[in-house]
């Protein structure tokens, strides 16, 4: 059971800290580099990556850190690990939620405006994207994740204190 637990754990960290990679990338790489572009790029990048990212790697890290998580959690029986497992799952759910209301809704409707070499004015399927608003909900994601992430480093530690 004991390696059960410790697999539990690692998995839960290491899907927890792939997805705050991702979400740090699109934070201070992929959104400034698009924000730097004319209306018909930013619409038809964005569109591409977004109808790119579902896929069984990123599927396997959004899911695999809130599961990851709550199976840790669920399989912990050291009282000293419980605190930073909650904060933990709490903190990806909270993800899990940001990510189902605000990005995916706004990346569809993004997606939905059609071919950007149909849409007539550009101008307004980005404005309506609101860039500003994706970028302020997914640093709280870079922040959320990467407290899990630590939180979840700090339970390993733990973890091996304990036997």
């Amino acid at each position: 059971m004991y390696a059960l637990r410790v697999a539990a754990i690692l998995a839960a960290t290491m899907t927890t800290g792939l997805m705050a990679g991702v979400y740090g990338l699109y934070q201070h790489t992929f959104m400034p580099g698009l924000g730097s572009t004319d209306d018909r790029t930013f619409v038809g990048a964005f569109q591409a990556v977004d109808r790119a990212i579902i896929n069984p790697w990123f599927m396997t890290g959004f899911a695999g850190a809130v599961l990851g998580t709550g199976v840790a959690l669920g399989l912990n029986t050291d009282r000293r690990l419980l605190p930073w497992l909650l904060a933990a799952l709490v903190l990806n759910v909270l993800v899990a939620v940001i990510t189902v209301v605000v990005h995916v809704p706004l990346n569809d409707a993004l997606k939905a405006a059609g071919d950007p070499d149909r849409i007539t004015d550009l101008a307004a399927v980005r404005a309506r994207f609101d860039t500003a608003r994706w970028t302020t909900w997914n640093l709280i994601r870079v922040l959320a994740t990467t407290a899990a992430f630590g939180c979840l480093c700090w339970a390993l530690v733990g973890r091996g204190q304990i036997r």
